[in-house]
């Protein structure tokens, strides 16, 4: 595996991949690789001949108050599980290359990034959009996976994708959980003992809440009640619970097509986000 920091050698790496054949897959990071990036890693060998993963904590997706500077970065120990997997390149560029003195370009997906993160997280989405175009011109993949669990970025990236003709088949993988039913996040080694207790409520509420709804259960008891089963395990502050279209993320207030439960909340100093699908039986 090569790992690579200079955007021109990444270019001449990737054309020599091209030339022996084969589909190129992108499965962009932020590093700190854990089960759930491994099974996005692992969906891309099946779909494509070479893999490239990027890692790249970016600074244009972090509000002033967020965890930037604290973000877990493993650079080497994520670079050997990538080798054991076979990946080819490994595009671990530093802020410098991907937004060199004078950078001055933000692109901005209306629509879906409005409301739930979009709201909670200004800009975080204008950051996200910037990032991935830059990392889809870089690396010129035929395809990208991403992780269902941060489905609002999903629907960005898709929206994305679709008005600029980027030409990127978008292949999703779903959340990948511990054994209690918590997604997993890098951000979960922020959490305390007790506090990795209390979070597994926050999947527990939200697979009551899509049954209770697909059952026919009133849209706005059910997401009041997960809302309060969250606030009573401990979670100091909860963003949103909300029942959205599975595909333009618009408010859902009866259960009439496909739709995602999406909840984010905070425990101790750990923000974390879920979702699950629900749909009419």
């Amino acid at each position: 595996m090569q790992t690579i920091r200079d955007v021109a050698e990444l270019r001449k790496a990737v054309e020599q991949l091209r030339k022996s054949g084969g589909r190129v897959a992108l499965v962009p990071t932020m590093g700190a690789l854990h089960a759930g990036h491994m099974a996005l890693v692992a969906e891309a060998k099946r779909q494509a001949e070479h893999v490239i993963v990027s890692i790249f904590v970016n600074p244009a997706q972090f509000g002033p108050n967020e965890d930037l500077g604290s973000y877990p970065r493993r650079e080497a120990e994520d670079s050997k599980l990538l080798e054991l997997e076979g990946c080819a390149i490994l595009w671990a560029p530093d802020a410098a290359a991907m937004y060199p003195q004078g950078f001055s370009t933000r692109v901005q997906v209306a629509g879906v990034s409005e409301g739930l993160d979009g709201a909670a997280r200004p800009g975080h989405f204008d950051g996200v959009a910037t990032v991935v175009t830059k990392l889809f011109n870089q690396v010129r993949p035929d395809l990208a996976i991403f992780g269902e669990k941060d489905f609002q970025q999903l629907a960005v990236i898709r929206r994305l994708v679709r008005d600029l003709d980027l030409g990127v088949e978008i292949v999703p993988v779903p959340t990948q959980r511990e054994a209690d039913g918590l997604a997993l996040s890098s951000r979960n080694a922020y959490l305390t003992a007790e506090e990795r207790v209390a979070a597994r409520t926050l999947p527990r509420a939200l697979g009551e809440a899509a049954a209770a709804i697909q059952k026919g259960g009133a849209v706005a008891e059910a997401l009041a009640a997960a809302r309060v089963k969250i606030e009573q395990a401990g979670f100091g502050q909860v963003d949103y619970v909300e029942l959205r279209d599975a595909e333009t993320l618009e408010p859902v207030d009866r259960l009439d097509r496909p739709a995602r439960v999406l909840a984010a909340a905070k425990i101790g100093r750990t923000r974390l986000i879920d979702n699950l699908p629900v749909a009419p039986l």
